[in-house]
């Protein structure tokens, strides 16, 4: 048998594998537990291993590759045109395998621990927050029944609660008030939480060369340089700024045909948290420029042209196009080593 490709369908308890020749026949197929599959590759022939870029790819992908593998992970979305018929894991792994014969397909770069390390951390700030804010809306709704109006912004929400709750005069029932202080200390604690991982966040912006330089940009604070540096891995893997954009999902989406050419929405490919972190840090940006404006004081072309756009096409696209051009700035600044000032 001269197996030189092998296709693996990850899962949890049960890996499926196609083994493949040069001409990407497949030669052989086995069904393999977690244990068996842990150890059947450590006395084989170095050979390619091509994996679909989901959840555990990569430590198996730094496992194998230990042991002298070339381990390739395949984006998902990309791969599942090639399964023929019916979706069977047997169908999945022989996907892979012409997947991988495919040049426009790029792979995935493998993640070192530390950079899951680091990306996990901003998906538990995520969760935490999510959590928060379904709590505080809950208050909002809450006391809303009881004839009790909530401001708006978090800080405003919880404050009045509070002063409701400690009122001895509040139409709220005594029924609910234990309650109700139980979910403000929750409220307070997820608070706290995402406040810890923000300073650890911080921590690390000034052991990574690369993301001090990040720090350089308007908008971009540690979480947004923090988790690009997380989830990006290996920034010469795209060769132009809009490469790097299309690959966040801030540029257009194309409906052309023959001579006529229509360009639409942002695409919103990608991770949508990055991209919805670009676009926050620049909304930061835009009301920083504006507040600067009316307070006399000059400003650079970045936001120049930032505030220009945003009196053409209005606030919530010219954040979109300002977190396009800050992806194309990053692309420059991390690709190139070079500080910001010297990339506009």
């Amino acid at each position: 048998m001269d197996a030189t490709t092998v296709g693996v369908d990850l899962a949890k308890n049960v890996f499926e594998i196609a083994l493949a020749d040069q001409r990407g026949h497949i030669v052989e197929r086995q069904r393999l537990s977690r244990a068996r599959f842990d150890r059947f590759f450590v006395n084989r022939a170095a050979c390619r291993i091509v994996m679909e870029a989901c959840g555990s790819a990569h430590h198996h992908a730094r496992r194998l590759s230990s042991q002298g593998h070339d381990v390739i992970l395949l984006p998902a979305q990309h791969a599942r045109p090639y399964v023929r018929r019916n979706k069977t894991d047997a169908a999945d792994a022989a996907a892979l395998i012409e997947a991988a014969r495919c040049p426009d397909i790029r792979p995935v770069p493998i993640k070192s621990v530390d950079q899951q390390a680091l990306q996990q951390l901003h998906r538990l700030r995520s969760q935490w927050m999510g959590a928060r804010t379904s709590r505080i809306n809950f208050l909002r709704s809450c006391l809303r029944e009881f004839g009790i109006s909530i401001p708006i912004g978090a800080q405003r929400a919880i404050q009045t609660v509070r002063d409701a709750l400690s009122n001895l005069d509040n139409p709220v029932p005594a029924l609910l008030h234990s309650s109700l202080l139980e979910l403000l200390t929750e409220i307070a604690a997820l608070t706290e939480r995402c406040k810890h991982i923000d300073r650890e966040l911080a921590r690390l912006t000034d052991q990574d060369p690369v993301v001090e330089r990040l720090l350089q940009i308007p908008g971009v604070g540690p979480l947004i340089a923090t988790a690009l540096r997380a989830s990006v891995v290996d920034i010469q893997r795209f060769p132009s700024g809009r490469h790097f954009a299309s690959w966040l999902g801030l540029t257009s989406r194309e409906y052309s045909t023959g001579e006529r050419r229509r360009l639409g929405r942002i695409s919103k490919q990608g991770d949508p948290y990055l991209r919805t972190l670009l676009i926050h840090g620049a909304r930061a940006v835009l009301l920083a420029a504006r507040s600067a404006q009316r307070g006399g004081i000059s400003l650079d072309r970045l936001r120049t042209w930032a505030l220009d756009l945003q009196e053409r096409r209005g606030h919530n696209k010219a954040a979109v196009g300002l977190a396009n051009k800050l992806a194309r700035i990053v692309w420059a600044t991390w690709r190139h080593e070079r500080d910001f000032a010297t990339t506009i």
